[in-house]
């Protein structure tokens, strides 16, 4: 059984808001959420998190499978990364493997975490932690290893001399232990220091002062162990994430045109052949059909998107989109709206809560909101679905091959029957049968003279 040890309970004072700093997004994603289903695409059996201040909020928000652990706050706790894991305790079995982890190390892979549990299994090490090796370690405590490779002991820089300060290799924070002998240091951890808190590193020198094996892995890309503290650092790790995540996208068959300025969140899918232009941002749960232009500027929210669509300067949010279909520029297509195969929302046209069937049009300049438009229709320019009476949202339903004129206001609840034609500037408030035309406006009167008379004449 192999578990993980999550601590998610930092205030994140540095962070200067109201939110635990554990829920702070990164590509769509709270932190602690990478770091959860990195640990579960390792294969770790169990995931248990460490949660404090703003624990409810971390629980509200949370949906992956992990159990929660609650750190106690207020005065006079004595706090630490040791202290934290010792709230897990109960949850630690004697044969198990246990990796720490923190909620604000979301650059944390898979592969290393993988790596690190086979090095430790192999090595018949009680512990193991995982370093890297930084240009300038200040700040970091220091690995100290034996000449066979093990690791003796680390030093914060702090109490560091000079030697040891000359020390590339740092300690990451992160560790595996075998559960029997982390439950043995956490007995034996004491907070006798300046900041009367209790720290994990102490565990490693409680285990070796006792003589057991303790190794260290070291990572070629520090990357992966940055720890977020601030929001520069936020954005630094947003940058790594969402460069990892148009790579891997490039890799499938993506092209995009400048992956510097394309944003696209971790659950996103693309098919292959589509085309990304610069200022694309897509998000949640969208899926990507293969094919696709996805225009300059685009915004897509956990959306789903045909095979052959092209896309260009448009908002979509929460809606389907079909086959072959083409959006923009500047359409909106709002929550809940379904545009079938072969369909055209053209320019400045704003759908809503509504079903475009295929082989429909709405070239420009109309809204079409709470309606069921059917085959082959046209929806002319400045049509508007007019579905509000101030109270209640009504439904229009235009059936297949008809046509709506220029400037028509549909006044819901209507039905326009199949084959129907309405007439341009008309506003319609009862339904218009099968293949007839529909007129409903004033007869033109030209009065002569009139602005003379008014005294309006220049």
């Amino acid at each position: 059984m192999i578990f993980s040890i999550i601590l998610a309970a930092g205030e994140g004072t540095r962070m200067k808001s109201k939110l635990p700093k554990v829920m702070h997004k990164i590509c769509g994603k709270p932190l602690l959420s990478h770091v959860i289903n990195t640990a579960k695409a390792s294969g770790i059996d169990k995931n248990i998190v460490v949660i404090g201040k703003g624990g409810n909020t971390v629980m509200d928000t949370i949906k992956e499978d992990v159990f929660f652990v609650e750190q106690p706050m207020g005065e006079g706790v004595p706090y630490g990364t040791g202290f934290a894991v010792i709230q897990a305790k109960d949850y630690i079995e004697d044969h198990s493997h246990v990796i720490i982890l923190y909620g604000d190390t979301p650059l944390i892979t898979s592969n290393t975490i993988k790596n690190i549990i086979e090095f430790h299994k192999k090595g018949n090490y009680e512990a193991t932690v995982l370093s890297a090796d930084f240009d300038d370690p200040t700040g970091y405590g220091r690995i100290i290893r034996d000449q066979n490779g093990n690791v003796l002991a680390i030093v914060e820089h702090k109490d560091a001399n000079e030697q040891e300060r000359d020390i590339k290799e740092i300690n990451s924070g992160i560790y595996c232990f075998n559960g029997k002998s982390l439950k043995l240091a956490l007995d034996r951890l004491n907070n006798n220091n300046a900041q009367n808190e209790y720290y994990i590193t102490d565990a490693i020198k409680i285990l070796n002062d006792l003589g057991l094996k303790v190794g260290g892995y070291k990572i070629q890309d520090s990357e992966e162990i940055l720890g977020i503290n601030s929001r520069f650092q936020l954005s630094e790790a947003e940058r790594i994430m969402r460069k990892r995540i148009n790579n891997r996208h490039m890799d499938n068959g993506i092209t995009m045109l400048n992956p510097d300025n394309t944003y696209i969140d971790d659950d996103v899918t693309i098919g292959r052949d589509t085309i990304i232009y610069p200022g694309a941002i897509l998000e949640g749960k969208t899926s990507i059909g293969e094919d696709c232009i996805i225009g300059q500027n685009s915004r897509i929210v956990d959306s789903i998107i045909g095979n052959k669509v092209d896309i260009q300067i448009s908002t979509i949010l929460e809606s389907k989109v079909d086959d072959n279909a083409h959006i923009g520029p500047y359409a909106y297509l709002r929550p809940n709206s379904e545009i079938g195969k072969n369909v055209k929302v053209g320019d400045f046209v704003e759908v809503k809560n509504s079903k475009i069937d295929d082989n429909s049009k709405a070239s420009h300049l109309s809204y079409i909101g709470d309606a069921y438009v059917g085959k082959g229709v046209n929806i002319g320019c400045g049509v508007v679905f007019v579905n509000y009476d101030g109270k209640k949202k009504h439904k229009t339903t235009v059936q297949d091959n008809a046509f709506i004129g220029c400037n028509v206001n549909l006044i819901s609840p209507v039905e326009v029957e199949e084959g129907a034609y309405i007439a341009a500037g008309s506003t319609i408030t009862d339904k218009v049968p099968k293949d007839s035309l529909s007129i409903a406006r004033a007869k033109q009167v030209n009065k002569e003279g009139w602005v003379a008379k008014k005294g309006l004449k220049k």
